[in-house]
């Protein structure tokens, strides 16, 4: 952590306790000393703690990939424009457009299978008039 230097933050600290600093000087300054050193060690602490709770370190080493991913790129990352409408159609509209041609290829195979299933449905019946005309002659023949 950087701090003021020594002297600075010494002064400081004796201008906020000057009646105390006039009685016992040696007194404060080890007071101000344990003060900094358990400022320090807190503000430590809750820094891991943050680290911890937030898991940034991975969150660190994520984007320093990403950052050097990026380096040998040539076209430049995305930036936003400042418009909302204008960022999100330059974001959504590619990916839309991608869909909506996976969703046409699905639509075509979906239809060409109907079409097959169709043509059997089809002969089936077919079968069935022939099967059903076929049992009427044997049973008029028979008769």
């Amino acid at each position: 952590l950087r701090s003021l230097p020594s002297s600075i933050s010494y002064q400081r600290f004796v201008s906020c306790y000057r009646c105390f600093y006039k009685l016992q000087p040696e007194v404060t300054r080890g007071i101000y000393e344990q003060f900094v050193s358990q400022l320090q060690a807190s503000i430590k602490e809750q820094i891991q703690e943050v680290k911890k709770e937030g898991n940034l370190e991975e969150l660190f080493s994520s984007l320093d990939k990403i950052v050097e991913e990026a380096k040998d790129r040539e076209e430049p990352a995305w930036r936003p424009s400042g418009v909302p409408e204008q960022d999100i159609r330059s974001t959504l509209v590619p990916y839309l457009l991608k869909h909506r041609s996976h969703l046409r290829r699905a639509l075509g195979h979906k239809r060409e299978e109907n079409r097959k299933a169709a043509r059997c449905v089809q002969m089936g019946r077919e079968r069935i008039a022939e099967l059903q005309q076929l049992i009427q002659a044997r049973q008029q023949a028979w008769q």
